[in-house]
């Protein structure tokens, strides 16, 4: 029972460091933010925040690299029989499901960073490299041929804009407009 209560007290904390840093990063910028700033803010001790996050960097971007991997886990551990576009809109619908003030102050942060905006999109484009390979390996071709690089690409659309304006009805047309996409490739 205990566990459960420092795992709950753990994670809470972790939320408060996470919200006062990017509450700062967008009020004040990235770059004028410190470490103590971010422990002020969150009442804690920087090495607290130096515990939870090893760098301002790593802490700037924990919440993308959350949302990445839960992508790339939905993608690689879809059951038998699960495209990769029916797995993409089970993550869809799970973001939306997860959505809360965080996602809208990550997104604020973003917005007034353009430094950390450029981080986020490389991990993006790695996500959607993974994308990529696994839509690729399912359809029998290479990563690189057309079909999948234009898969992926108008996936990350999607997903960006989904994620970014999340709106159940919005999931539908999407996943409509992806899946014509996906079909028109496969008659050539």
């Amino acid at each position: 029972m205990s566990e459960g209560l420092r795992e709950r007290s753990k994670a809470r904390r972790r939320e408060a460091i996470l919200r006062a840093a990017y509450e700062l990063f967008a009020d004040h910028g990235y770059e004028a933010t410190t470490i103590a700033d971010i422990a002020a803010a969150a009442e804690v001790s920087p090495r607290t925040v130096t515990l939870y996050f090893p760098s301002k960097l790593e802490l700037a971007t924990s919440h993308l690299d959350a949302v990445a991997d839960r992508l790339a886990t939905t993608l690689r551990e879809r059951p038998a029989g699960r495209t990769t576009l029916d797995a993409l809109e089970l993550w869809l619908r799970g973001e939306v499901a997860l959505h809360s003030d965080l996602d809208d102050l990550h997104d604020r942060m973003l917005d007034l960073n353009p430094q950390l905006r450029a981080v986020t999109n490389v991990r993006l484009t790695e996500v959607i490299q993974e994308g990529t390979r696994v839509f690729a390996e399912e359809r029998g071709l290479a990563p690189d041929d057309f079909g999948p690089r234009m898969a992926a690409a108008a996936a990350a659309a999607v997903v960006a804009e989904v994620c970014r304006h999340t709106r159940e009805a919005d999931i539908d047309r999407a996943m409509t407009f992806l899946r014509a996409g996906v079909a028109s490739l496969d008659t050539e």
